[in-house]
């Protein structure tokens, strides 16, 4: 009896037909892109595409620690800040798919998986175990200014690579995210400090001795 053919013949003994591993890897450095018309210079739409998909891996993140606050906060204001944070969760969902489209318009890949995200956020770990409006506000806040400061960081290479409509995108999210972080903020301001005497890289919201 003759012994049956292992596969189809396309399989290679390393279990990976299409090297997908290899083009998974060429999508992250951002070396893997569809042809396009767009004018950018291929170089330039890779770098493009490269940093796009770390601010997306980002905006992931934040949005899934919108959601974790939204589903833990308790105290008196829990009502108030269960429904900032689930607003803030809507809006980063839009924020994700505007970065993750002008990925797509550059001839990239948009990496948005969950398991992507995990391996790629900057952003700091969002605390499991703490519950009152006080701890939930103060962690949403830091991450929100987290975001924002990559972001704005990202427009600056961005304007490097004299990418402006990728620009706008991210001045556009940076914006947004601005302003919910001043509706979260503004749960833990009472007044405000005087930022005399104080160094350029200092924390405004440090206590000073005087």
């Amino acid at each position: 009896m003759k012994s049956r053919k292992q596969g189809n013949g396309s399989r290679q003994s390393n279990g990976d037909p299409r090297g997908v591993a290899k083009l998974a890897q060429q999508a992250a450095d951002g070396t893997l892109l569809y042809e396009t018309k767009n004018p950018l210079p291929a170089q330039t739409r890779a770098d493009a595409v490269r940093l796009m998909n770390k601010r997306l891996a980002d905006c992931i993140d934040l949005q899934s620690q919108c959601k974790q606050a939204h589903w833990n906060v308790k105290g008196p204001m829990f009502i108030a800040l269960h429904k900032l944070f689930d607003e803030i969760y809507e809006a980063t969902g839009e924020y994700i798919d505007l970065i993750a489209e002008r990925i797509v318009q550059l001839g990239g890949i948009a990496e948005g998986t969950t398991r992507v995200a995990a391996q790629r956020s900057s952003l700091s770990e969002y605390p499991l175990v703490i519950s009152s409006g006080e701890e939930h506000v103060a962690a949403l806040s830091d991450v929100l200014a987290q975001f924002s400061g990559k972001a704005r960081a990202a427009i600056d290479e961005l304007e490097d690579l004299e990418d402006p409509d990728s620009m706008d995108i991210l001045t556009e999210v940076s914006r947004g995210v601005d302003q919910w972080l001043w509706f979260v903020e503004a749960h833990q301001q009472t007044r405000p400090q005087s930022t005399e005497g104080r160094s350029a890289g200092s924390r405004f919201g440090s206590s000073s001795s005087t």
